[in-house]
């Protein structure tokens, strides 16, 4: 039962840390980007990709060992909602993630990046949909959570 509610506490604490560093990314994010602001959002977007791993694998040790059993979650509509969007999520996070690494090239020289209008745009629009499925995953969780869609 203990071991139950710390693999819970460490999916909880991972999707928020997902969510946060989402939005830290979109509250930081500008069109021009100092130094300082472009190493932390390359920063926070490392956290993102590992709270992003955390999730996954604690989410599916929860399914297969813990909770429910994987027979209620895989005859739950909105657990295949759920993972749906969590796929959708981690594809439209690539294109942020990409341009952050290719930043490297100048923050490691110690001069922020060039970021264009079609970038900026680009990113933001992206981060913004990710916070809004994330949101959208947080309500499938809790319409699974109590067994709607079985």
């Amino acid at each position: 039962m203990v071991i139950n509610a710390l693999f819970a506490f460490v999916h909880f604490a991972a999707v928020f840390g997902i969510f946060s560093t989402v939005v830290y990314e979109l509250l930081t994010m500008s069109r021009t980007p100092t130094l300082a602001e472009a190493q932390r959002i390359q920063l926070c977007d490392r956290w993102y990709g590992i709270s992003a791993g955390v999730v996954l694998v604690v989410g599916l040790l929860r399914v297969w060992y813990f909770e429910k059993g994987a027979a209620f979650y895989q005859a739950n509509a909105f657990f295949h909602a759920k993972m749906t969007l969590f796929i959708i999520v981690g594809l439209l996070s690539i294109y942020p993630t990409m341009r952050f690494i290719k930043w490297r090239q100048h923050t490691r020289q110690g001069q922020p990046p060039v970021v264009s209008e079609q970038e900026y745009t680009r990113i933001v629009l992206i981060l913004r949909a990710e916070l809004a499925l994330l949101l959208g995953m947080a309500l499938c969780a809790s319409l699974m959570a109590r067994a709607v869609g079985v």
